[in-house]
């Protein structure tokens, strides 16, 4: 059997903002969220991480979609990485991609590609890279 994969992404310490925007914009459940200070294991750090989100799930139909703040570590944001979306319906795909790219950055605006009807790529509020794909294959 192949495996599955599910991106778990980690954040500076907006997280669960993140996560939970996600969910909305995206139709997802929130499955699971806990802090450091509520997790076993977690005494010796810092007050500063302890509303700090240790790890969330959201669940999107048979895939979940995880993350974490960095606890404390260092943070650099996230690179060479995106998330890829893919609708079915044009009109869709335009209101998720518009969605994110509210208060973020469009690097490629929602538009005719040679191959897909409509593509956009943005990076989110967060500093999540999402790349919409949406409306019939050309390939």
């Amino acid at each position: 059997m192949p495996a599955i994969i599910d991106p778990y992404l980690t954040f500076g310490g907006n997280c669960s903002e993140a996560m939970h925007f996600y969910a909305r914009v995206l139709g997802g459940q929130v499955e699971h969220e806990q802090t450091f200070g509520d997790s076993p294991g977690c005494e010796q750090m810092g007050p500063e991480v302890a509303d700090q989100c240790m790890h969330i799930s959201v669940r999107f139909g048979d895939r979940v979609l995880m993350g974490s703040d960095s606890g404390g570590m260092p943070f650099n944001g996230r690179q060479g990485i995106s998330l890829a979306l893919m609708y079915a319906d044009v009109d869709e795909g335009r209101r998720i991609f518009e969605a994110l790219a509210d208060g973020g950055k469009v690097v490629m605006p929602f538009e005719e590609t040679f191959w897909v009807e409509k593509f956009g790529l943005c990076e989110d509020r967060f500093g999540t890279s999402w790349m919409v794909n949406a409306g019939q294959s050309k390939m």
